[in-house]
């Protein structure tokens, strides 16, 4: 189990790295636009598992989430220091 900070971090280091066959690399590589798309679809997808099905599969569902969003961070340049201002 890692935080959502511990999460971040991971991801920086292997975009950072250029991990090879790594699909955070390729995600971030696509752009913001598809980062973007990827958030919308997650988002929609833990709002039907939270309204449909188990604890488990929508907490699954909203983990996918907060990785597309911390994808979406990193294809921008956005560090948590500048999201976190704002809650």
């Amino acid at each position: 189990m890692k935080s959502f900070d511990e999460l971040y971090a991971e991801l920086q280091q292997k975009v950072a790295e250029s991990a090879e066959g790594s699909g955070t690399v390729a995600a971030v590589q696509a752009g913001v636009h598809e980062a973007g798309k990827k958030v919308v679809e997650e988002a929609a997808e833990s709002w039907m598992a939270a309204e449909h099905e188990d604890t488990d599969r929508a907490a699954e569902e909203i983990s996918q989430l907060l990785y597309r969003v911390q994808v979406l961070m990193i294809a921008r340049g956005i560090p948590m220091s500048d999201v976190y201002k704002y809650l």
